[in-house]
């Protein structure tokens, strides 16, 4: 089956097939190789894609910018400030589909990157929302494939943390396409919405797979491939003292990774990580709370269990082949 996906936009996963994640992860490796072996043929010339981002999240379009440039196409990074004065959403997004081939949109709210795919007229990426981070997931999802050894319909994945981030709202979408076994474990306070978690599930089932929310961790983990989990805390995040409180029995450390019964368990983290006191929140957290760690001890972050680089580094592969699959002529 033919699988084009030119034009596209990337909002959330939910609006890919399986058969196009799988298309997507198959583009991304083969990018990854091309590059690595000095062969990739850029297919990007003469295109021109704005990288726009509040300030606090600019961080996220790095990767975007190498991807771009490896492809031949011209990049501009648009910074906006929290409270920008440069017109409504609607009206910049139209302005800058008419001067470029696609847009990569990185922000809080999710309202604003259906505005730009609703007006925009060119194709649309989601860098990362408060609500969802589709690139993410599948820069996870080609780790997971990197690493797994098996076909990703025989993977299970444990999820440890708070499960209302965006990062594991949109690998449960991802794994439930592709018909995997995720475990997200979580304190009941942070669980998703019920009507999240039944749609996922649903999804799941259609595919052969599994999307189950407990509080156990035990139970969790046990015969996980891959221990995954995100920052407990955000730059600003309100709360710190009873997060970490809720939060704390959920950390990944060397029990955690034993109770897997898996010698080949893999851990995963987004970044940025608090797993020693060597950033300024964990230098406070460590002052505050008493905590040289938080959602991952220092010795798994830096374990030869831990793929976290890889992720980091799959997501600009990823972007790449959104771009090339999207706007390449």
């Amino acid at each position: 089956m033919s699988i084009s996906l030119r034009g596209r936009s990337l909002l959330t996963l939910d609006e890919f097939t399986p058969e196009e994640i799988g298309f997507l992860l198959q583009i991304a490796g083969e990018l990854k190789m091309a590059r690595r072996n000095a062969s990739e043929i850029p297919r990007l010339g003469g295109k021109n894609i704005a990288l726009v981002g509040e300030e606090d999240s600019i961080g996220t379009l790095f990767g975007s910018e190498v991807a771009a440039y490896d492809q031949g196409a011209r990049v501009v990074n648009l910074t906006l400030p929290a409270n920008h004065k440069c017109g409504s959403t609607k009206d910049t997004a139209r302005v800058l589909g008419r001067i470029y081939d696609a847009i990569e949109y990185c922000g809080h709210a999710h309202s604003a990157v259906e505005e730009f795919g609703a007006y925009a007229q060119v194709p649309v990426y989601n860098g990362f929302t408060d609500e969802f981070h589709p690139i993410q997931a599948l820069a996870d999802l080609l780790t997971m494939q990197e690493f797994a050894e098996k076909a990703m319909s025989e993977v299970t994945v444990a999820f440890l943390g708070d499960g209302r981030s965006a990062i594991v709202k949109s690998l449960a979408i991802g794994a439930a396409k592709l018909g995997m076994d995720l475990r997200v474990v979580s304190p009941p306070i942070f669980w998703p919405a019920s009507s999240f978690i039944d749609g996922v599930a649903s999804q799941a089932r259609k595919n052969g797979g599994k999307f189950t929310v407990l509080e156990h961790v035990g139970t969790g983990v046990l015969g996980a491939d891959f221990v995954y989990t995100v920052s407990w805390l955000g730059e600003q995040e309100a709360g710190w003292a009873e997060r970490i409180r809720l939060l704390a029995p959920f950390g990944v450390r060397a029990n955690v990774m034993e109770a897997t019964d898996n010698p080949d368990c893999k851990f995963m983290h987004s970044l940025p990580a608090f797993h020693d006191s060597g950033s300024k929140a964990g230098v406070r957290v460590a002052k505050q709370f008493g905590l040289d760690c938080m959602e991952v001890s220092d010795a798994i972050f830096e374990s030869k269990a831990s793929v976290v680089f890889d992720q980091a580094e799959n997501r600009m592969h990823v972007v790449k082949a959104i771009f090339v699959t999207t706007i390449a002529d």
